[in-house]
């Protein structure tokens, strides 16, 4: 009987390919059950079993694990999504297979009553406060002080989160919100925050061991979209020593500390302070970052452990990785995008991933989603590597035709 391995969904735009690969070098059959296998194109180009099913419903997935275990063994159930990852936890608890504690994690993805913990355990975080409608939110903000950040309490990749630096932009984005665009899961619930300035810095945990740590650059605010990783992050030893004994507090406080985590921070006059703890594993290209860095596969261990194999988090190298995205100015019809296989020829340059493709239309959402793609490097020298990326980054270019806007007042298309 052939043994499988259950992936719960799988990311658009993050790691279940990696998974699906992982999962086969491991000599596992995976099978993605999903509420549309289309939404992920890597299940067609790699001929990935995958099973059409609403995997908001747990009776509905476990009556389907069951009748898998008629065809093969399933020796494991794991997701590259966070908002799946409770769900697996019940699963592999009923299945008696290794798995995270589902209470701890729903408790780590609600981001209020995530900082309530850490704040309970005496952990440095953001002043922070909960709000559910614009007089709440107004009210946060004047007693934390401008600028703030506002973020829903529950969400990743960035979605619907904005730096307001005065009560002008506050409102704007509290009209954003509340006014329909934002896709509420329930009833609105919004973190109003302390905007926590600082180097930012990203602790990459597998169990209760930091593998690495890597450091990231933003663009331009009001958004966090990120633009580049770079691993390791230059630290010193003390600095390395304080954000590792900070995140394994807050795997102690939070009930975590079995599979992945992604702790971020930021670096202040005041130490090292929490930005968030996402109970899974971090999204791409962080884990070929660190496997291109260490030569730990942090995929390939996350599904070891689900099928309770014993890992190897042993370092085989040490180089500096890194990665840019391609992130552009405006909104428009990607007339073409090209390059990419001259850059992905730079000697030391890893990967290069393009998500789109030309004659497509672009609308940036302040968020993950604003990436074109990526390009990683690799070289034993932190600035050769920045050198390599750049250099291949040189060799990419797209064009964009801005969309046309219709004003209304004077009755007259503008290019």
């Amino acid at each position: 009987m052939a043994k499988a391995l259950v992936l719960i969904e799988g990311s658009t735009m993050g790691s279940g390919l990696l998974y699906v690969q992982a999962a086969r070098r491991l000599g596992l059959h995976p099978i993605t059950l999903t509420v549309d296998p289309a939404q992920y194109d890597y299940l067609a180009t790699e001929s990935a079993a995958a099973i059409q099913i609403d995997t908001s419903d747990y009776d509905a997935l476990q009556g389907v694990c069951c009748r898998l275990q008629l065809t093969y063994e399933i020796v494991g159930i794991t997701s590259a999504l966070e908002s799946a990852y409770a769900t697996v936890g019940s699963l592999c608890d009923h299945f008696g297979l290794p798995g995270p504690n589902a209470l701890s994690i729903n408790q780590c993805c609600d981001k209020f009553l995530q900082r309530e913990i850490l704040k309970e355990a005496l952990l440095p975080i953001p002043a922070f406060r909960l709000a559910a409608n614009a007089m709440e939110i107004e009210g946060a903000a004047a007693e934390i002080g401008f600028p703030v950040i506002l973020k829903p309490a529950e969400g990743s990749g960035s979605c619907g989160v904005q730096l307001c630096r005065d009560m002008d932009e506050l409102i704007e984005h509290t009209n954003y919100m509340l006014g329909g665009t934002h896709m509420w899961r329930s009833s609105p619930r919004i973190l109003v925050e302390e905007f926590v300035q600082g180097p930012h810095y990203t602790a990459l945990l597998m169990g209760n061991e930091v593998v690495a740590i890597a450091t990231a650059d933003f663009g331009c605010p009001p958004h966090f979209v990120y633009r580049e990783f770079t691993c390791p992050a230059p630290l010193t030893y003390d600095e390395h020593e304080r954000i590792t004994e900070l995140s394994l507090s807050c795997l102690q406080a939070l009930g975590l500390g079995w599979g992945p985590t992604a702790i971020e921070l930021r670096w202040t006059e005041r130490g090292p302070i929490v930005i968030e703890v996402n109970p899974r594993l971090s999204g791409t290209p962080d884990p070929q970052l660190v496997k291109l860095a260490y030569g730990i596969d942090l995929v390939a261990e996350h599904i070891k452990l689900a099928i309770g194999d014993e890992g190897d988090l042993r370092k085989k190298h040490s180089q500096s990785s890194a990665a840019r995205f391609l992130v552009p100015e405006t909104d428009g019809m990607l007339e073409s995008i090209e390059g990419a296989s001259n850059a992905a020829a730079v000697p030391g340059v890893a990967e290069v991933k393009l998500y789109v493709q030309s004659k497509t239309p672009f609308m940036r959402k302040g968020d993950y989603r604003d990436c074109l793609g990526y390009v990683l490097a690799a070289s034993p020298c932190r600035s050769h590597t920045a050198a390599l990326l750049q250099e291949a980054i040189d060799l990419i270019h797209w064009s964009i035709t801005p969309f046309q806007v219709v004003d209304d007042q004077i009755n007259k298309v503008e290019p």
